[in-house]
C-alpha cells in the first residue's frame, strides 16, 4: 500500500519570491533565485522578526546551518547565511543579512535552540558579534588563540605557533621552529626575475675570479729560496722519454714495403697462404657389394642317433 506524505516531491520556487516578500514588507532588502533556490536579504537588525515569520507562518521549521562570508573589500564585510528547511513544503531557502567587525548580528537562539553553536561557530571563523547570545565564545580553536581563521586577510603562514603548556597550565605562543627558512613566494613571472636574493645567492655577489690572489712578502710563495732553486732542476732527467723527446722519430713504414721480411718462427705458415679456404675434397664414391651367389650349398643332414639297446635282465638266480 503506497503511502501519501503531505510533502511534494519536487521542491516548487514558481511564485515564492513573491509570497515570502509581501509577508516580509519592510524586513526585505531583496529577494532573487540562484542555483535553484530563493535568496532573501532581510535587515540586520530585523533578522530575528523575519525569521519568526518564515517559521511560524510559513512552515520552514527548521534551522540547519549557519554560515559566515568574508568580502574585505566591503564596508560591512561580513554576510552571515541562515539555511532553512520546510519539511512539509520539501523547500529550501537562504536568508542573509550583512555586518561588520564592530556592528552585532541579532541572535536567533530564541527561536532554535541549536542556533547557539552555530553562531559560536561563526564568531570563531570570521568574528562575528551576535547580540544576546549568552554562551558566545571559542569552539573550534584553543583557548588564547588570537585572530580569526575563515577571514580572507588571515596570514596562511605564521611565526608563532600556539601549544598548551603543562609547566604553566595555560596556552602559550612560541617562535616556530622549521627545520629550513620560511620562504615567501610572490608567484611572479620567471622570465620576470625575482626582486630579492634567495638564500645561499649572497655568497656569488662577488666572483672569486675578479679578486686574484696576490703575495706581497716571499714568505707567502712556499719555502724559500732553496726550495725555488730545487725546483728549476729537472726531476726526470735520465729517463727514457727524457731523452727520446727532443728527437724527431720518423714513423715505422708499412709491413707492405718490406719485402726482405725475416720469416716467422715456429708452426705457422704463409699468412696469404694461411688465409685462404681449404679446398673440399669431394666425397669417394660407394663400391658397389658383391651380388651373393644365387645358389647355396644344402647344408648336410645329420643322422639320426641310434637308440640304444634296452638291458638285458639278469637271469633269476
Amino acid at each position: 500500500m503506497a503511502t501519501l506524505h503531505s510533502a511534494p516531491r519536487f521542491t516548487q520556487i514558481e511564485g515564492l519570491a513573491g509570497t515570502l516578500g509581501s509577508a516580509l514588507g519592510e524586513h526585505l532588502v531583496s529577494a532573487h533565485e540562484e542555483h535553484g533556490e530563493l535568496l532573501l536579504t532581510v535587515q540586520r537588525a530585523s533578522v530575528e522578526d523575519a525569521l519568526r515569520i518564515l517559521r511560524d507562518d510559513h512552515g520552514y521549521q527548521q534551522l540547519m546551518e549557519i554560515a559566515g562570508v568574508d568580502y574585505p573589500s566591503r564596508a560591512e564585510r561580513f554576510e552571515v547565511v541562515y539555511m532553512l528547511l520546510s519539511l512539509t513544503k520539501n523547500s529550501r531557502i537562504m536568508v542573509k543579512c550583512t555586518a561588520s567587525e564592530d556592528t552585532p548580528v541579532p541572535t536567533v537562539t530564541t527561536l532554535w535552540p541549536n542556533a547557539g553553536w552555530l553562531e559560536r561557530e561563526v564568531f570563531d571563523m570570521y568574528g562575528v558579534l551576535f547580540d544576546g547570545n549568552t554562551d558566545l565564545r571559542r569552539i573550534l580553536t584553543d583557548y588564547g588563540f588570537e585572530g580569526h581563521p575563515f577571514r580572507k586577510d588571515f596570514p596562511l603562514t605564521g611565526y608563532v605557533e600556539l601549544r598548551y603548556s603543562e609547566d604553566e597550565k595555560r596556552v602559550v605562543y612560541e617562535p616556530v621552529e622549521l627545520a629550513q627558512d620560511l620562504r615567501q613566494f610572490d608567484f611572479m613571472s620567471p622570465w620576470e626575475g625575482a626582486d630579492y636574493v634567495l638564500p645561499g645567492d649572497e655568497k656569488a655577489t662577488t666572483s672569486p675570479v675578479d679578486e686574484p690572489k696576490t703575495t706581497e712578502s716571499p714568505k707567502q710563495t712556499g719555502a724559500g729560496k732553496k726550495t725555488d732553486d730545487k725546483a728549476a732542476e729537472k726531476v726526470s732527467a735520465g729517463a727514457p722519454a727524457e731523452e727520446d723527446g727532443g728527437k724527431d722519430a720518423e714513423p715505422p713504414k708499412p709491413t707492405e714495403d718490406r719485402p726482405a721480411r725475416a720469416k716467422r718462427q715456429g708452426k705457422t705458415t704463409d699468412t696469404a697462404k694461411a688465409t685462404e679456404p681449404k679446398a673440399k675434397k669431394a666425397p669417394a664414391k660407394k663400391k658397389p657389394a658383391a651380388k651373393k651367389a644365387a645358389t647355396k650349398k644344402p647344408a648336410a643332414k645329420k643322422a639320426p642317433a641310434k637308440r640304444k639297446a634296452p638291458a638285458k635282465k639278469k637271469d633269476a638266480e
